[in-house]
């Protein structure tokens, strides 16, 4: 989060409007209609309610303040601008005060279907929906009040627990598996990975494991974890989060699943 972007975050004017150009709300139309068509029979009940809430605008990269209008109604939070890419201080103390940051930019046609930071369209079109879900809202804003009073180490070890459920989170269904992670949501490839591969290996949550469970951001996921409700979220966010952490660090990281990168191209 805190490494360079070569992207920079449009600045909104005095009334709080970003002025995007046609080219922008033209990759915004696309990358929204793609997305739109894979999710059937893939998101969850919940990320798909919350999507018919928001009411995002196809032709265009929605303000901030209209999508404020709706999470402040649902849930009081709220998303805010940032630069493209923010320090884990400033993360983890936004998440505690509700807001959720917001980079002001949308990629490259050059990335359009893999960007390694987040983007307006991860931001709004992978998490928001959520954000109107109470039991989402709920771990989301623990998680921040328990990142900004963590040490560096503690924090690399929350990481991964934010990876494997809000960035990359399965849901388990009477109709079978679907995905809530926005990470997984934005991406056209992950989403359809992530369901219909065989490739990876899909483990119910377990905290601990979760914490002790490495991973990259530049690879589809060798393993996912799933939840039997939005509501175990909230159960997981009432537990002694820092204590399993201590438990983790005490055990140490599982083996990972995927080569070094050094190894990748051999």
């Amino acid at each position: 989060m805190s490494k360079e972007s070569h992207y920079v975050s449009r600045q909104p004017d005095q009334d709080g409007i970003v002025h995007w150009n046609d080219e922008e709300n033209l990759i915004w139309q696309e990358l929204l209609e793609r997305q739109l068509s894979l999710l059937e029979g893939r998101a969850c009940n919940e990320y798909l309610h919350g999507l018919e809430k928001l009411a995002l605008p196809r032709h265009r990269i929605p303000q901030l303040h209209e999508v404020n209008a709706v999470l402040q109604e649902h849930t009081g939070w709220k998303i805010s601008q940032v630069p493209a890419l923010i320090d884990f201080d400033q993360f983890f103390r936004m998440l505690a005060n509700k807001e959720f940051p917001v980079a002001t930019f949308i990629r490259s046609r050059e990335e359009f279907d893999y960007l390694r930071e987040p983007d307006v369209f991860h931001e709004i079109f992978g998490h928001c929906p959520l954000l109107t879900n109470p039991d989402f809202a709920h771990f989301t804003h623990t998680y921040g009040k328990l990142g900004y009073q963590a040490s560096k180490q503690d924090r690399a070890y929350l990481a991964r627990l934010y990876w494997f459920t809000v960035e990359f989170g399965l849901l388990n269904t009477p109709q079978g598996q679907r995905i809530y992670g926005g990470g997984i949501l934005s991406s056209p490839g992950e989403t359809l990975y992530a369901l219909d591969s065989d490739k990876p290996e899909r483990m119910p949550m377990n905290v601990l494991d979760a914490l002790r469970t490495p991973y990259r951001i530049d690879i589809m996921q060798p393993i996912y974890y799933s939840i039997d409700g939005l509501h175990q979220l909230h159960d997981i966010a009432e537990l002694d989060i820092m204590e399993l952490v201590e438990q983790a660090k005490s055990l140490g990281l599982h083996p990972a699943k995927f080569p070094p990168k050094d190894k990748m191209a051999s």
